[in-house]
């Protein structure tokens, strides 16, 4: 099963997602956790120049196939050998970042960033994502409000460019209404993991 966690910054899903992994764990799924951009060592050095502060003068469009590039490398090296073997794997984002930050807040279009990473992905989608839905105002001030976390490129982005990431989130979501589950994920921290963990219950049967 392969189930991906999409929102925008500040939604709070990276930690919800290591306490539904160790859930998950705990009730003996052998579970594997990774995260995009990233995952692989050459995906994790294509992050690296993509996230990286100084690199304000990159393209839209050379941003979008870096993506691709380091969703392709993950995928044949760590997200399909997992599928394979029977495991169910957990994704802190995905194509679905890719169609709204690329292809929405960059204006590059969704379906042209999806139709590019068709030959990235060779149609892999997942079997569940769910979208931490939450105002940007608010995510941006718990970004600012935790000294410990890593703050990136996207991170330093004006509210307007991180309004149309959510308004694209929730345009995917009617698109793919089959796969998708939205949380409002303004609520309390143990309601929003009850949410989550649910739905993964839910479409595992």
């Amino acid at each position: 099963m392969f189930i991906t966690m999409e929102g925008g910054e500040g939604s709070g899903k990276s930690t919800a997602i290591k306490e539904i992994v160790a859930e998950l764990r705990k009730e003996g799924h052998e579970v594997v956790l990774t995260r995009e951009p990233g995952g692989t060592p050459i995906s994790e050095e294509i992050r690296d120049i993509i996230l990286d502060k100084k690199n304000t003068a990159m393209d839209p469009k050379t941003e979008a196939l870096l993506y691709a590039a380091s969703r392709r490398q993950h995928i044949v090296e760590k997200i399909l050998p997992a599928l394979k073997a029977g495991k169910i794997v957990i994704c802190d984002r995905y194509l679905d970042s890719s169609l709204a930050y690329q292809g929405g807040a960059r204006g590059i279009g969704i379906d042209k960033v999806y139709e590019m990473n068709q030959f990235a992905t060779e149609g892999l989608l997942p079997d569940l994502t769910i979208l931490f839905d939450i105002e940007p105002k608010e995510g941006l001030k718990r970004i600012a409000d935790n000294a410990g976390r890593e703050v990136n490129r996207l991170d330093i982005e004006r509210l307007p460019f991180h309004e149309k990431v959510r308004a694209s989130f929730r345009k995917l979501a009617k698109r793919f209404p089959d796969r998708y589950v939205v949380i409002d994920a303004s609520k309390g921290k143990k309601e929003v993991l009850e949410e989550a963990f649910k739905a993964i219950k839910d479409r595992m049967g």
